[in-house]
């Protein structure tokens, strides 16, 4: 059985956190140095297939609700080169809790997400 390798999961664990600061701060360009080039993201209502998609689409987006959090994150290794994380993700005020996954790859640039999933319940 494939057991989740420690040294794996703190490197992604790191660039995980790193991306969801970014994502708080709205910070355009700090997001898109996580996804690969021919990453595809399905959001709530939308959809971006490569990172010049996404560019526009995150220029375009207003920033986040205040107060983001996360719940129940889980993050599991497959080898040394890919790992997924998963996560649920709320807002103060708000009883409805979205969910979250992304699948990383180790390229030669680094930890790269490579396709990601953002839903909430309807």
């Amino acid at each position: 059985m494939e057991r989740d390798r420690p040294e794996v999961i703190a490197e992604v664990a790191a660039a995980f956190e790193a991306y969801e600061r970014a994502l708080v701060e709205r910070d355009v360009d700090a997001i898109m140095s996580f996804f690969a080039d021919r990453a595809v993201r399905f959001g709530v209502a939308d959809r971006q297939d490569g990172v010049e998609e996404q560019r526009r689409w995150r220029v375009a987006q207003g920033p986040l609700p205040p107060g983001r959090f996360l719940k129940e994150t889980q993050l599991h290794t497959y080898g040394d080169s890919t790992a997924v994380v998963t996560t649920l993700f709320g807002y103060p005020g708000s009883g409805v809790l979205g969910r979250q996954t992304q699948a990383w790859a180790r390229l030669p640039e680094g930890w790269r997400i490579v396709t990601a999933h953002v839903s909430e319940p309807a």
